[in-house]
């Protein structure tokens, strides 16, 4: 299981961006984060014709498939979604890993008896303006 955020271990930041310039106040080869919503397809495209590598947060299941399609490394789903993205990630061989994100330890449990890929908590994502 992955763990994103948890205090005990090092892991990799996640760069929250609302638009093309924020990126540039990133570090270098950052992993970059944003919602999914058709407002943002514009950025997913820049960050896909640059090979940037990026999380999705999607709401339900039909924005998980999108993003998977669109090219995310990860997908961000809150709990109540996290098994349905997880199958569905599962059935069709998506690249992009499963991350759901939670507020406390003890939630890790019931997510790895779910088998879901990983966890994030919100101290692994960084807010950055443009």
């Amino acid at each position: 299981m992955l763990l994103f955020g948890h205090p005990f271990i090092a892991s990799e930041r996640f760069y929250h961006i609302d638009d093309s310039d924020a990126i540039t106040h990133t570090p270098p080869n950052s992993l970059l984060f944003l919602p999914f919503s058709k407002e943002n397809l514009d950025i997913i495209d820049h960050l896909n014709q640059n090979e940037l590598k990026f999380a999705l947060e999607a709401a339900n299941l039909r924005e998980v498939i999108y993003a998977s399609a669109l090219g995310a490394s990860f997908i961000i789903v809150h709990e109540e979604l996290a098994k349905s993205a997880q199958n569905a990630a599962d059935n069709y061989l998506f690249d992009a890993k499963v991350l759901c994100r939670i507020d406390n330890e003890e939630q890790i449990e019931a997510l790895a008896s779910e088998a879901i890929d990983g966890v994030i908590f919100s101290e692994a994502i960084i807010k950055i303006s443009g």
